[in-house]
C-alpha cells in the first residue's frame, strides 16, 4: 500500500475464520464467543478501512456480498484505479453464526418472489449502508486520491515496463565469468 503498486487486494472479511472451524479473526467483535474464544472475545476487533488508510492505499471501498451489483462496480472502479485499491468485502459466515446476520441474509420464500429482506440502503450513487449485528456498516467508495505516482511511475528503471523483459546490457564475456563462478 505505502508503494502504491498498481493493484486491486480483496479482502473478504466475515469476521470469523469459519474454514477453521469458527475461531476468532481479527475483525471480530468484542464478546463474540468462538471455540477459539469460549467466553467471548476480548479484543477490540482492526478496522480493514483505517488501516488501509494509515498504511496509504490510494483506493478505498467496502463492499457486500449480498449486493454483486454494487460490489461489481466497486471492483471495476478498484481495477481502473492507478495505484493501490483495497476493498474490503463484508461477507457473513452463516454457517458459524447465522443469527448474527439473519437480517441480511433473505428467506428462501422472499427470494422465490424476487425480492429480499436485505436492509441496504444508498446514500447517494457512491455510498449506502448495510444493517447487520444491530448495526448500519456503511459500503462504498470512502477515499481516492490519484495526485500520488504509482510504484512504476515513481521508479525510472521502470519506464520502460518490467525488468524481466528488459534488455539486461551486460557484455556477454561478463555474464559469462559470472555464470563459471557459481558453477
Amino acid at each position: 500500500m505505502r508503494r502504491n503498486v498498481d493493484l486491486l487486494y480483496i479482502v473478504m472479511d466475515n469476521q470469523i475464520y469459519g474454514l477453521t472451524t469458527g475461531q476468532t479473526s481479527p475483525t471480530s467483535r468484542v464478546g463474540m464467543k468462538t471455540k477459539s474464544m469460549p467466553f467471548g472475545n476480548i479484543e477490540a476487533p482492526v478496522n480493514p478501512i483505517s488501516l488501509a488508510l494509515a498504511a496509504g492505499a490510494t483506493f478505498i471501498a467496502r463492499g457486500f456480498s449480498g449486493e454483486q451489483k454494487h460490489l461489481t462496480q466497486l471492483i471495476k472502479q478498484g481495477i481502473l484505479h492507478k495505484g493501490f485499491s483495497f476493498l474490503d468485502v463484508f461477507s457473513p459466515c452463516v454457517t458459524y453464526k447465522p443469527r448474527q446476520h439473519l437480517p441480511m441474509v433473505p428467506s428462501a420464500r422472499e427470494k422465490t418472489r424476487g425480492r429480499s429482506n436485505l436492509r441496504f440502503r444508498r446514500l447517494d450513487g457512491r455510498h449506502g449502508k448495510i444493517a447487520a449485528l444491530g448495526e448500519e456498516i456503511p459500503i462504498g467508495k470512502f477515499f481516492e486520491r490519484t495526485d500520488v505516482p504509482t510504484l512504476h511511475g515513481a521508479e525510472p528503471v521502470l519506464d520502460t515496463g518490467p525488468l524481466v523483459h528488459g534488455d539486461v546490457q551486460i557484455p556477454p564475456d561478463v555474464a559469462r565469468s559470472f555464470i563459471a563462478e557459481l558453477m
